[in-house]
């Protein structure tokens, strides 16, 4: 998955007994690799949020009880029902981006947006789906810069796209 960095260490490093690049290749990302983008309302263009410093990707299940008085030793017994996603994004806010303007034409209109989380580095899809804003804050402090929040929660499936790559994986320009 990570070539790029086992490239970079070609050596023997005394037969690798204590420093396996490949381990740490294959076992970690940075945050900062991972990116959000937004499809812009003809489906043609994958527009990168302009400004990201946060971003957090939410999911979950209901919790269903299926105890009975019978249940072993007396303790509650569940198992997940319905299951939903979100993703909340925060950055400085950049106004004249075409990312912002169709974010806020989309949050204006009410309209879903198609999103896409993608690894910059590796230029690889990790996951996508169909999303209503629910949220989209700006802040704009006397002594900082203007910063914007961002939550879209899930309408279907987020799709794991390492797991179930599209056949053309487009990364934004």
């Amino acid at each position: 998955m990570f070539d790029y960095i086992k490239q970079m260490f070609t050596g023997e490093y005394d037969g690798g007994a204590y420093c396996d690049f490949s381990a740490i290749a294959d076992a970690v990302t940075a945050g900062k690799d991972w990116l959000l983008a937004v499809w812009d309302s003809t489906g043609a263009n994958l527009l990168a949020v302009a400004g990201q410093q946060g971003l957090t990707i939410n999911r979950s299940a209901d919790t269903i009880e299926v105890s009975s008085k019978d249940t072993e030793g007396g303790w509650k017994s569940v198992i997940p029902g319905m299951k939903e996603w979100s993703i909340d994004l925060d950055g400085v806010y950049v106004p004249s981006d075409d990312s912002h303007k169709a974010l806020s034409a989309a949050f204006s209109a009410g309209n879903p947006v198609c999103v896409k989380v993608y690894n910059a580095k590796t230029k690889k899809g990790l996951f996508g789906g169909l999303a209503s804003i629910t949220d989209y804050p700006l802040e704009a402090p006397y002594d900082d810069s203007v910063t914007y929040s961002l939550s879209f929660s899930g309408m279907g499936a987020l799709t794991d796209l390492t797991v179930t790559p599209p056949e053309t994986d487009t990364i934004p320009a």
